[in-house]
């Protein structure tokens, strides 16, 4: 094996335990959502997850997919991304109006239920990014920054297409896309990683004793400035802060992501159900009532280790064979239906 190709498995390696990690956090984050307005340590320990975690998951995507943008590659991911949004909008707002019973969510597909908005950018990200094809990676970095300062100006509901988050984290997108695993492992090495990691835990310390006021939405990129009560003709000046923290603490989580094959290595391809199916359990310990017993540290502490093993469990190659036609759809049918087309197309 030479020695590029070693770089390169051992960067899809990092990679892919990065986004299990990163998985774990989403769950956990949704999970603890509802204790946030009455237990101070899981507010602090939502607001470390959400200075990271949003911003690396999008470099990951972009990182992975640099090898399916272009190409008929690129054009069937692009239609399962489609086929995905289709069918889990549908579901996730069939079962608000049938089971969960939620209020204060625009139903409609051309606003993205709650955690579908990756979906939606995810799409916009990878058309984005052809369209840049032929710029400069300093030019298409400085874009996803400027777009992404810009978009928060726009007097609109930044929920609708996901336009608001589409832009701000299209800057992470675009350095997943370009980003350099052999710089990487070169620099960072075991010291580095620690003491990034401990810079993780002094962060997450920083936000426990100074976060109790910070507003959430700015983590969110959801909302527009406007939206977010700062009206003020340099609130750009915000997003570049909110970017500052963001890159700063997702470069010490690094810290703490092996370069080890192990399970998690595994769990890591199969994020995807994780993701789109977590939703579902989430939905369901809400309306059970279970939040209403969960007031101490033995509680929480149950809480997050459901979220962790329910994590695993979804990761599972099982539930994969189970609920693979839902979660990737076959398109197959779609692109034969185009060539057909094409070719009685005079």
């Amino acid at each position: 094996m030479t020695r590029e190709n070693t770089l390169e498995t051992r960067g899809e390696t990092f990679f892919l335990n990065l986004r299990f990690m990163l998985i774990v956090t989403v769950f956990v984050g949704n999970a603890i959502e509802p204790l946030i307005s009455r237990m101070d340590g899981m507010h602090s320990l939502y607001l470390w997850i959400f200075s990271f975690h949003m911003p690396l998951f999008v470099l990951v995507t972009g990182y992975f997919a640099r090898k399916s943008l272009t190409g008929s590659a690129g054009r069937k991911v692009l239609l399962q991304i489609a086929m995905q949004y289709l069918i889990f909008q549908s579901l996730y707002s069939a079962l608000d109006v049938s089971l969960f019973h939620v209020s204060n969510i625009h139903h409609s597909f051309f606003a993205p239920y709650l955690l579908l908005w990756f979906l939606a950018s995810h799409a916009c990200w990878r058309l984005l990014m052809l369209g840049m094809g032929k710029w400069s990676r300093a030019a298409q970095i400085t874009f996803a920054v400027a777009a992404g300062v810009a978009v928060g100006y726009l007097q609109l509901d930044g929920v609708w297409f996901s336009i608001s988050r589409t832009f701000v984290y299209l800057p992470f997108f675009v350095i997943g896309y370009h980003f350099s695993f052999s710089t990487f492992a070169k620099w960072v090495q075991r010291y580095v990683k620690i003491a990034a990691a401990a810079f993780s835990v002094l962060i997450f310390a920083l936000l426990a004793v100074l976060g109790s006021g910070f507003p959430m939405g700015w983590l969110y990129g959801s909302m527009t400035y406007m939206q977010l009560g700062a009206g003020e003709w340099y609130a750009g000046l915000y997003r570049l802060a909110v970017y500052a923290l963001q890159i700063t603490a997702s470069l010490a989580f690094l810290g703490w992501v092996p370069y080890q094959v192990s399970r998690m290595t595994d769990w890591g391809r199969r994020t995807l159900y994780v993701f789109l199916l977590h939703g579902f359990i989430v939905r369901l310990a809400a309306i059970s009532g279970v939040y209403a017993y969960i007031g101490n540290a033995a509680g929480t502490a149950l809480l997050l280790l459901c979220a962790i093993l329910s994590t695993v469990l979804l990761a599972q190659p099982g539930v994969k064979r189970l609920l693979h036609p839902i979660v990737e759809p076959s398109v197959d049918w779609m692109i034969t239906l185009q060539r057909t087309a094409l070719r009685r197309t005079p």
